[in-house]
């Protein structure tokens, strides 16, 4: 793979949905009951339910968080199903890009992320580095680009970090397992494959890999639009298993939170690195605990994950988390409409 270019733009990409609006609601319904998921025994663990799609606007805070920790940010994308955020402004610092414009309309409409993130480094105009975040991830801290993404010489890389949740068994994906511990079995079959197949090419040859059975921080994700570039023509195959989902099947892996970084990793173009941070599961009997220790805390980053699942809009745990971002992010951003 070709020397990659250093470059001072450090883009912002988003997935959004929200999954409150009828027309969409429509639209995921007829999907699953075409794709017959629920019966076809290929949907991931929690691959369709309410919390995966609900909207508590934590894109607000999330912005809200960027523009306090990271001011120097290039430009903003939001990747989305033909949505626009009720309070977002018009903006030059950001764009609404709707799936069709990176996604064929062969393949629309989609409800797996993964899916839909394996086009992100399509978007026309995305700078070489860039973050892609989800909108339940915020910084909590000020961003500087040499803690995510390093250089030596000509070669740029990115910085990961692990999660801590326990370690994942080496065992064969299954139904039951979670969507990344799945990812985390399927990437190391892949790799130690395809780094077999290909270990006399140039590419790969000096290339080592060794599986850690651990999966990756919800976090902001560092990429490499070049990478990316890279993995997509040099090994086609993934890219079109990852495509053929329309929910998320626990048989096929996330490529971007899971497969790419180990690929980097693999090729020493990734380096792990600890970042304090924090991880709130809303369905969880801790949750209330975890998001008071967010406002003592000082993590660098931290995720507040929707798992209270299907749960209705107006649930206590879905209020709390709203009355947290408030307290932590109060003031508005630039992006937002004036109320």
């Amino acid at each position: 793979m070709p020397a990659l270019q250093p470059t001072h733009a450090i883009d912002i990409v988003y997935l959004w949905v929200n999954g409150n609006d009828p027309q969409w609601r429509t639209k995921r319904s007829q999907a699953a009951a075409a794709q017959g998921i629920h019966a076809s025994g290929a949907l991931a663990r929690y691959g369709d339910v309410e919390g995966r799609y609900r909207d508590n606007e934590e894109l607000r805070f999330s912005l809200r968080a960027l523009e306090r920790y990271f001011p120097n940010h290039g430009h903003i994308y939001i990747l989305t199903d033909a949505q626009t955020p009720h309070w977002l402004r018009a903006h030059a610092g950001i764009t609404v890009i709707d799936h069709a414009q990176v996604i064929p309309k062969s393949a629309l409409p989609l409800f797996d992320s993964g899916n839909i993130e394996s086009y992100i480094h399509r978007i026309e105009g995305l700078s070489e580095r860039y973050f892609y975040m989800n909108d339940d991830v915020f910084f909590n801290a000020p961003v500087l680009a040499h803690d995510w993404f390093w250089q030596a010489g000509s070669v740029q890389g990115i910085y990961t970090a692990w999660s801590n949740d326990p370690s994942v068994s080496d065992e064969a994906p299954h139904a039951d397992a979670t969507a990344l511990e799945n990812a985390s079995r399927l990437s190391k079959k892949w790799l130690d494959q395809s780094l077999q197949a290909t270990a006399a090419s140039a590419p790969l040859k000096d290339a080592t890999y060794q599986h850690t059975f651990r999966t990756f921080a919800h976090a902001p994700r560092p990429m490499l639009k070049s990478i990316l570039q890279h993995l997509e023509s040099a090994a086609p195959e993934l890219f079109t298993a990852m495509r053929a989902t329309v929910f998320r099947s626990w048989r096929t892996p996330t490529l971007v939170s899971d497969f790419v970084l180990r690929w980097a990793l693999a090729h020493q173009l990734a380096k792990i690195k600890h970042y304090p941070h924090a991880y709130v599961a809303t369905g969880s009997p801790q949750a209330a605990n975890q998001l008071a220790q967010l406002r003592g805390g000082n993590p660098q980053f931290f995720c507040i994950n929707d798992t209270t699942d299907n749960a209705a809009t107006d649930d206590p745990r879905l209020a709390q988390v709203r009355r947290t971002l408030e307290a932590l992010f109060p003031a508005a951003s630039t992006f937002e409409k004036l109320e």
